[in-house]
């Protein structure tokens, strides 16, 4: 695939349109914002996986990146992104725009497959941009990376809520829809009577009729085993069908017989397989579908705020005392120098690696606590905020990007527009205090 056409600052003129330079505030927030953004290293960064061939070239790397700003930043979907970029100058502008555009210069799927095309290790480039950004304006100082809070949380999945009852319902409609696209003639497709078993089951759950659900659910168990049953004859030694068939009636059988509390791996939805059940202790919300995320901060809070570090989806529901040895070195590896001082929650036997083994201090620890560790443990707790920020405005809270590399690039995204965000609000403070001194300077003057 051939690299991009990157865009350079023209400063062409057009007799039938105004330069947006020319018709915005150039003192704007995301102005600014645009401004501090090293443009060229992100294009070296993203670069990376292109070569020099022939064919159409790529989009222009600053125009993608910058939607991906903008998108998390702002918590839009894609299409909503669109609509937005239409008709906002500053997005425009913040793009690599220098002319208002009234139509759309790329098409929604095209930031779906740039996501993908990058994956998490190099979207990890705007985490680590928004943070160049933050030093180099004075929002945050160096040395504030230099102890963090690390914890971790649930980024669930765009999931329903799974029961026995609607995931055999969804997989017998699956398995009908694809045999009838493949061709495969059932004796009976169960669409009609399996619904009203649906129904029924819920209704009966809902009124603690329990008895009466579960028979409900075994009619419904019974329906599906029937189509399932149905399909494998039909298939015979048919390797064309096979092939169709091998996922779907993989998922089909591991619903069908997965159990309450067995151990391993379970199916909890057939579009996302990858998902997980995951348990925080939460009253509220004793489980939760999708991945564990590890996220760090500062302990510190920076002029700017509380500014993420580093955020890294973990597959497989590991312990989080177990997350330290992975983690760890990501984070140094994102902000580019040494942890002092690591300070995490009631992680019991963490495998932290030997370098920093006696650098982490976690909650409830009585050993090597100091007076002055013991006064930063207390803001240990400054990380939830964080978190509820990342998941109410940033798109943490339901990830809606397919698969395993979808949950990476959603967390790393997140917080990349988490500080982003901040970064928007310590511009336009400084513009506040500009003003500000200027009203009071003409003030003093008058007088």
């Amino acid at each position: 695939m051939s690299r991009p056409r990157e865009r350079r600052e023209t400063g062409e003129q057009d007799l039938f349109r105004s330069r947006l330079d020319q018709i915005i505030n150039m003192q704007h927030e995301l102005v600014r914002l645009a401004q501090a953004i090293d443009w060229p290293l992100l294009e070296r960064r993203f670069g990376e996986v292109y070569c020099d061939g022939p064919g159409m070239p790529p989009l222009p790397t600053r125009l993608m990146a910058g939607l991906a700003i903008l998108k998390h930043t702002f918590n839009l979907s894609d299409e909503a992104l669109c609509a937005r970029w239409v008709e906002n100058p500053y997005f425009q502008y913040l793009t690599g725009e220098e002319f208002f555009r009234h139509d759309l210069p790329f098409d929604r799927s095209s930031m779906t497959r740039w996501r993908g095309r990058m994956g998490e290790e190099r979207l990890t480039a705007l985490l680590q941009e928004s943070l160049a950004v933050a030093v180099k304006t004075g929002a945050m100082q160096p040395q504030d990376t230099r102890r963090v809070i690390v914890d971790t949380t649930v980024q669930p999945k765009n999931v329903m809520f799974p029961t026995d009852a609607k995931l055999i319902h969804r997989a017998r409609e699956r398995l009908v829809r694809l045999a009838r696209k493949a061709g495969v003639k059932l004796r009976q497709t169960y669409v009609r009577v399996g619904k009203l078993a649906l129904i029924k089951h819920q209704r009966y759950a809902h009124a603690k009729q329990f008895k009466r659900a579960n028979k409900a659910l075994r009619t419904l168990k019974t329906y599906f085993g029937r189509t399932v049953r149905d399909i494998r004859r039909q298939i015979g030694n048919d390797e064309t069908l096979r092939t169709v068939f091998l996922w779907p009636l993989y998922q089909a059988s591991t619903v069908l017989e997965q159990r309450q509390r067995q151990r391993g791996r379970k199916i909890y939805s057939l579009h996302a397989p990858e998902v997980e059940c995951i348990g925080k202790g939460k009253a509220h919300r004793p489980y939760e579908f999708g991945v564990k995320v590890s996220l760090a901060t500062t302990l510190k809070r920076s002029k700017g705020g509380q500014f993420a570090l580093h955020a890294k989806a973990l597959p497989g529901n590991p312990y989080d005392g177990h997350t330290l040895a992975t983690v760890i070195p990501a984070i140094e590896n994102t902000i580019g120098n040494d942890i002092e001082r690591i300070l995490a929650d009631a992680y019991r036997g963490h495998n932290a690696p030997e370098s920093h083994r006696f650098r982490v201090f976690t909650s409830g620890q009585k050993r090597r606590v100091t007076p002055a560790i013991k006064r930063e443990m207390r803001r240990r707790s400054a990380i939830e905020p964080v978190i509820g920020h990342l998941k109410a405005e940033h798109r943490m809270d339901r990830n809606y990007l397919a698969g395993e590399h979808g949950d990476a690039i959603n967390a790393v995204l997140a917080a990349a527009g988490y500080n982003f965000s901040l970064l928007i609000n310590w511009f336009r403070q400084l513009l506040w205090l500009l003003l500000a001194w200027i009203h009071s300077e003409a003030k003093a003057r008058a007088v």
